[in-house]
């Protein structure tokens, strides 16, 4: 599987495997559907819940503040939460591996 933490990441090495792991909690918990609607975005559907759209913008904030090549995009609804995920054409790669990593972890239909 492709690692989706680039070179650029300043997160400090020590901290990005535990920050992979919350992602892959998050999808193996929440992630219901994801989509490719164009070769820079990367659409992910999670299940709402209690405090989960409160965790996936605390995540996201995180994130961006180390990747700032991420854009993210999050619209709660009822019952899920839509996150959409783009980066720049540099950064398509990177976007790859984070769709083939949700696609693996993703949690069975409810």
């Amino acid at each position: 599987m492709s690692t989706w933490v680039p070179d650029s990441c300043t997160l400090p090495t020590s901290e990005q495997p535990l920050r992979v792991a919350e992602f892959d909690a998050l999808f193996a918990e929440r992630l219901t559907d994801l989509s490719r609607p164009d070769r820079l975005r990367l659409r992910l559907v999670l299940a709402g819940g209690d405090d989960v759209e409160e965790a996936v913008r605390d995540l996201v904030a995180r994130e961006s503040g180390c990747c700032s090549f991420f854009t993210f995009a999050v619209s709660p609804g009822p019952e899920r939460i839509q996150l959409d995920v783009s980066v720049d054409g540099a950064h398509e790669a990177v976007l790859d591996a984070l769709q083939e990593r949700a696609a693996a972890g993703r949690h069975p239909a409810r």
